[in-house]
C-alpha cells in the first residue's frame, strides 16, 4: 500500500467556483487521483480553505498557517510514501505583503519541515512533490475581485519560482496550469471538470515518482 498525503487549501478541499459549496466527493482532485490510482494507494486529503504556506492570517478561527499545522499532520498520518503540497494562492491575497517569491520561500519552509520531521525510525521519509497552483483570472464576482484581483499577474510567477525551489531542494515539481485552469466565476477556484482533470494528471505523476 502506497500512502499519499495531499496538503493544500481550498483547491484541495474541493471548493466549487460559483457556488461556494464543495464539489462531490468523487470530483475533488485527491479523490479523482485515488480512483485513477486504484486500491493499492491510500490518499489522504488535507485541504483547508484559506491555508497559506507559512504566513499567519488572524481573520479566520482556524489555523491557516500551513507551516504550523503541517508537523501534526505528518506525525498523525505516518508512514507516508509521498507528500503532495499545493499552496500559495492565499499567500498572494495579502496586498503589499506577499509576492510569488515570498510564497516560494514559504514552500521551501514546508519542504524543510518534511525533510527534518522526526518520523519513526522504521519509516523512511516520504518523497515530496510541490504543485504550483492555478493562475488567478479576472472575475465579475465583487468579493473575490477584491480578495485577489490585485494578484493576477503575480500568480503567473508562481510556477517559475516553485520550479526553482524544487530544483534547489531536490524535490519533484508539477505545474497545475498545464492541465487545469481557474473558473472566472470567482477567479481562483476550479469547476468540476478541471479539478477532476488535475487529479487524473497527478495520478500519473505520483506513479512515476513512486516507480509503481
Amino acid at each position: 500500500m502506497n500512502t499519499i498525503l495531499c496538503f493544500g487549501d481550498s483547491l484541495t478541499w474541493g471548493y466549487d467556483a460559483g457556488t461556494s459549496l464543495r464539489h462531490p466527493f468523487d470530483v475533488r482532485w485527491p479523490n479523482a487521483m485515488a480512483a485513477t490510482l486504484g486500491p493499492d494507494f491510500h490518499i489522504i486529503a488535507e485541504g483547508l480553505n484559506g491555508r497559506t504556506t507559512s504566513f499567519d492570517d488572524d481573520t479566520d478561527v482556524a489555523e491557516l498557517n500551513g507551516a504550523k499545522a503541517f508537523p501534526m499532520l505528518l506525525k498523525s498520518h505516518q508512514p507516508l510514501d509521498l507528500v503532495i503540497i499545493m499552496l500559495g494562492t492565499n499567500d498572494l491575497k495579502f496586498a503589499n505583503r506577499c509576492r510569488a517569491f515570498d510564497a516560494a520561500m514559504g514552500m521551501g519552509r514546508l519542504i524543510e519541515i518534511v525533510k527534518h520531521h522526526p518520523f519513526k525510525t522504521d519509516y523512511p521519509a516520504p518523497k515530496i512533490l510541490i504543485v504550483s497552483p492555478l493562475h488567478l483570472v479576472p472575475t465579475q464576482d465583487e468579493w473575490f475581485a477584491e480578495l485577489w484581483g490585485h494578484a493576477i499577474e503575480e500568480s503567473k510567477k508562481l510556477p517559475q519560482h516553485y520550479a526553482r525551489v524544487a530544483k534547489e531542494e531536490g524535490v519533484h515539481f508539477f505545474d497545475a496550469n498545464t492541465v487545469a485552469k481557474a473558473d472566472p466565476r470567482d477567479g481562483g477556484h476550479m469547476d468540476g471538470e478541471n479539478t477532476k482533470a488535475l487529479g487524473v494528471a497527478l495520478a500519473d505523476v505520483a506513479r512515476e515518482i513512486l516507480k509503481v
